[in-house]
């Protein structure tokens, strides 16, 4: 048996730890994409938009700078940086919370259409990656080709996770049921896992794109107003208590880079 090369591999090791650490950023990505488009850009207030600025826009157009920086810097790495590989999939679940709500609510397609949408490109962009390369193994990503697509197809796997989040919550779960019921379809996953009764590489990918509406749910449970179903807690200050935490867990938990399936 090949000995792996675990050096090439520019992606975490998918454990425990992994999951936990991305529900807490996805959550994050929720509380931080609101700080910036609803509280410091005021785009929940009624004036919003009056002066020509859509928050959710320019929200967008900030965490997807920040986002194409990051990628790039991941994309020069010679080798897993765990630091920059979370910094990066924060910038994503951000820059996915105000592009999705700028898709649902200022486009005026609503949480289904949004939904559909993000569904789509998802898709287009798994097969599209799969065409060029001819896998979509998130523990095969080494190539600078495969790290594009990867990073591209969970930008759109975080934008379509918040939609689904909020489509869910608003159709009368609330923000409480919103987390039951991706909770549930988790746990389903990890089942099928567990027993081996489906895919890997389909299980993580319906797994990854699951945790962002889990963590979105809970995001907005803790931000959103009384009257809205929400704590009403801060955002601002969620999200610091949040980067903290995320920031423990780094330095606590394991973080080694991926194996190549075909060194396994």
């Amino acid at each position: 048996m090949a000995q792996a090369d675990n050096s090439a591999a520019k992606v975490p090791a998918i454990t425990l730890g992994f999951w936990l650490i991305k529900i807490l950023a996805t959550t994050l990505g929720e509380t931080g994409g609101d700080t910036v488009s609803m509280t410091w850009l005021g785009e929940t207030t009624p004036e919003a938009g009056a002066d020509g600025v859509n928050g959710y826009l320019v929200g967008t157009l900030i965490f997807g700078v920040l986002l194409a920086v990051l990628v790039a810097l991941q994309v020069r790495a010679r080798r897993f940086a765990p630091w920059l590989y979370w910094a990066t999939i924060i910038a994503s679940t951000t820059a996915g919370t105000t592009l999705a709500d700028f898709a649902t609510r200022s486009l005026g397609i609503g949480y289904p259409g949004g939904s559909l949408l993000l569904l789509g490109l998802v898709l287009g962009s798994l097969f599209t990656w799969h065409r060029s390369l001819g896998t979509i193994a998130a523990d095969d990503v080494s190539s600078p080709a495969a790290e594009l697509f990867y990073w591209i197809t969970i930008t759109f796997s975080q934008t379509l996770g918040t939609a689904l989040g909020d489509w869910v919550a608003n159709a009368g779960a609330g923000y409480g049921g919103g987390a039951l019921v991706f909770g549930a379809a988790l746990a389903l996953v990890a089942l099928l896992a567990w027993l081996k009764a489906a895919s890997r590489i389909v299980l993580f990918w319906a797994a990854f794109i699951l945790t962002r509406p889990l963590g979105a749910t809970v995001g907005d449970f803790f931000d959103k107003p009384l009257a809205s179903g929400g704590l009403e807690v801060s955002r601002p200050l969620a999200s610091a208590l949040l980067v903290v935490i995320i920031a423990v867990l780094i330095v606590i938990l394991p973080q080694t880079p991926g194996r190549h399936p075909t060194n396994q």
